[in-house]
């Protein structure tokens, strides 16, 4: 009876696990292909399908036969392999273009950068009465070369002060002259010194607001230096001229108002 129970409980498992080898086949047999990626095919945003594998089977029979005498190690269990890791696509947001500069707009800034910058005159250099403490008579005129002031001195220990321009390094020079002459618009021709230096410069130029000597001229003697006013005030304070005493036009008209041919120029 016993060896009937045997045989009949054996039978009975080859057939569960027949069905259950059958069942897993079929299982098998419905899972789609696993998606193969290539390094050069643009990622995709839907997670790879999860890959289904097997662990080797032992000579048990497998199915239900293998679930009661295997090892625990090896059941015949399913174990999921995680898919490869996937460099995920970036959704940092791109860094906008620069606008584009309009032709004309790049013109401006063009035009704009090359304009020199011109200082606004310093509040020392503005006419004013000053005192003076000097040995010179009125009317004398004292040139300040260091200091960049004209002295015209007064009566009563006083001088009306301007601001001048000064020759440029290698062209100041010092001594005692007189007017020799005075000129409302003066023309200006270069000396052939100055040519020689600046041969772009024009042979002859007429009186006016263009001009280099300004509105007004007093020159020195038979010296080529002259007082005379300028149409570049921001050039006043500085070491600028080829030797000749620049002013402001405004304060060039008042002191040629003020003084006559023949007064004493003292250049320091």
């Amino acid at each position: 009876m016993f060896k009937r129970m045997s045989l009949a409980f054996l039978a009975s498992a080859s057939c569960v696990g027949a069905g259950l080898h059958q069942a897993s086949a079929i299982e098998a047999s419905l899972l789609p292909e696993p998606t193969v990626i290539y390094a050069d095919q643009p990622m995709q945003r839907a997670a790879a399908p999860v890959r289904t594998a097997y662990n080797e089977r032992s000579n048990m029979g497998g199915g239900f036969v293998e679930f009661l005498f295997g090892d625990g190690a090896s059941q015949g269990g399913r174990y999921q392999q995680q898919p490869a890791y996937q460099q995920q696509p970036s959704y940092e947001p791109r860094r906008p273009l620069l606008p584009q500069i309009e032709p004309q707009q790049v013109m401006r800034q063009q035009e704009d950068s090359g304009e020199p910058a011109r200082a606004a005159l310093d509040p020392k250099f503005e006419k004013q009465l000053v005192d003076y403490h000097g040995k010179e008579g009125a009317g004398t005129i004292v040139v300040d070369t260091p200091n960049k002031f004209l002295f015209l001195v007064q009566d009563d220990g006083k001088a009306m002060r301007y601001g001048i321009g000064v020759g440029r390094p290698g062209f100041t020079w010092s001594g005692v002259k007189q007017i020799s002459a005075k000129k409302e618009w003066p023309a200006w021709t270069p000396p052939p010194e100055m040519l020689a230096r600046r041969p772009d410069l024009p042979r002859h130029m007429e009186g006016g607001p263009q001009n280099p000597l300004g509105a007004r001229a007093m020159y020195l003697g038979s010296s080529l230096y002259r007082i005379h006013g300028s149409n570049e005030p921001w050039t006043i304070g500085t070491n600028v001229s080829s030797g000749c005493i620049r002013m402001r036009n405004e304060d060039v008209i008042d002191l040629y108002g003020r003084v006559n041919v023949g007064a004493r120029v003292i250049v320091i």
